[in-house]
């Protein structure tokens, strides 16, 4: 069976770091794979806020999560700080993605990687919504293009 491939950028326009506590482990004592998406889910908070925004505020619209792919690269452990790095891709009329990659600070190990399918969501209206063109905008001027694999 194929195995999910992720292509990455070589350059992320934001990057943040997280500690991982002992509620992010699993009973094999490394990091569970929800709270993988929990990590990531804190590092997305984060990029919203480096632009100025939040989830449930950009240029007056929310975000929703419409998919997610993760590829695990290696365990991690209690203690660990983790560099999550994150960039937009793939924009569409309603929504991007949001493609991150996770390494252990010290040693750089790869830890995962992913990407999360985000639409623009209307909240009053209750309906998806198009891309607010100033995010667009400022997304993709701060993000580079070229995939590595």
């Amino acid at each position: 069976m194929p195995r999910i491939q992720i292509d990455l950028p070589e350059d992320f326009s934001f990057s943040t770091e997280l500690t991982l506590y002992l509620s992010h482990m699993n009973y094999a004592g490394h990091l569970d794979n929800a709270a993988l998406l929990a990590v990531v889910s804190e590092a997305r908070a984060r990029f919203f806020q480096s632009l100025s925004y939040s989830e449930l505020d950009v240029e007056g619209l929310g975000i929703v999560i419409a998919d997610a792919a993760l590829q695990y690269r290696s365990e991690a452990f209690h203690g660990e700080v983790m560099v999550v790095r994150m960039t937009t891709g793939d924009f569409g009329s309603k929504g991007c993605d949001l493609l991150w990659c996770m390494q252990e600070k010290v040693s750089q190990r790869d830890v995962a990687r992913g990407k999360t399918g985000i639409v623009f969501f209307d909240y009053a209206a209750r309906k998806v919504a198009p891309v607010p063109e100033n995010f667009r905008l400022r997304a993709a001027a701060a993000s580079p293009s070229t995939p590595e694999h």
